[in-house]
């Protein structure tokens, strides 16, 4: 890894040629996200799903981050709001892409029974 004054870089060597990726990119794919809170059970996401729902919530993509008890009902809506207008991912043309799309709306479904549970418990909602 070669780090410079514009951030971390990664090098990875791909059949004989070197593929630059920056950290925060690499970072986001990498890593897990894991949402908690006192009224629910742990939930965990790929980095990249958990990013995109932070973002639907109207949250930066920091990780890690919180939502005050206050907010959560806030964060619920605007997720349930940003699920409900996403337009459906087009048909897989071949049987192997259609085993493995899942959709957002059905990726956002425990997070939105956590962030549920914590709105009617009134307690802060955490990532990490």
């Amino acid at each position: 890894m070669h780090e410079s004054g514009h951030g971390s870089v990664i090098l990875k060597f791909n059949g004989g040629h070197v593929e630059l990726y920056t950290f925060a990119w690499f970072k986001e794919i990498d890593m897990l996200v894991t949402f908690t809170t006192d009224a629910y059970a742990d939930i965990t996401m790929f980095g990249d799903v958990a990013l995109a729902m932070l973002k639907m919530m109207g949250h930066s993509k920091t990780v890690p981050g919180a939502i005050l008890a206050a907010d959560v009902p806030m964060a619920l809506n605007r997720l349930k709001t940003a699920i409900s207008t996403e337009q459906p991912s087009p048909p897989a043309d071949d049987d192997e892409d259609k085993e493995l799309m899942v959709s957002m709306a059905d990726r956002a479904l425990p997070l939105i029974e956590l962030l549920t549970a914590a709105a009617k418990a009134e307690c802060n909602v955490m990532w990490k």
